[in-house]
């Protein structure tokens, strides 16, 4: 395969950018109405730039690149098959946990020991949340984690 190999590809992505939007859009306002930028301004930043990238994948596919067979091809679609889970699993459990399970995740499939993965994960997850609830004033779904 040539340039099939990319539009399949970019129609992927595309499909995982469309869920993520999806899924982005359907977080509540804050109290106190809507905000020029809202809970979902930064997950609909990510859906549109993965949704650009995928559609310059279908448009103009590189002609020499292979498909990846075997491990590497399994690869790739496990971690297709992560981020979108991830979409439709972060409002439920919360960002926190959700975050954490899918980086924790994609490291230890690039070959992160599972503990070093899991503290990246855990870390990187609670820094963002912390910077983006706190300093940034923006909310983050606390999801299973919610006190109330």
């Amino acid at each position: 395969m040539t340039a099939r190999g990319d539009r399949i590809l970019g129609i992927g992505l595309l499909v995982l950018s469309v869920a993520y939007g999806w899924v982005a859009q359907g977080w509540p306002e804050p109290f106190g109405g809507a905000e020029t930028v809202g809970p979902e301004t930064f997950p609909t930043l990510l859906a549109v730039v993965l949704g650009l990238s995928s559609v310059y994948l279908i448009l103009k596919p590189d002609p020499d690149t292979k498909w990846p067979m075997g491990r590497t091809g399994a690869e790739i679609l496990l971690s297709i098959v992560i981020l979108a889970l991830y979409a439709f699993l972060l409002e439920p459990l919360g960002f926190v946990i959700s975050t954490t399970l899918a980086v924790s995740a994609l490291c230890w499939r690039m070959g992160a020991r599972p503990v070093s993965a899991f503290l990246t994960g855990l870390i990187s997850a609670v820094v963002v949340f912390v910077l983006f609830n706190y300093a940034l004033e923006l909310s983050l779904p606390a999801g299973l984690l919610e006190f109330e």
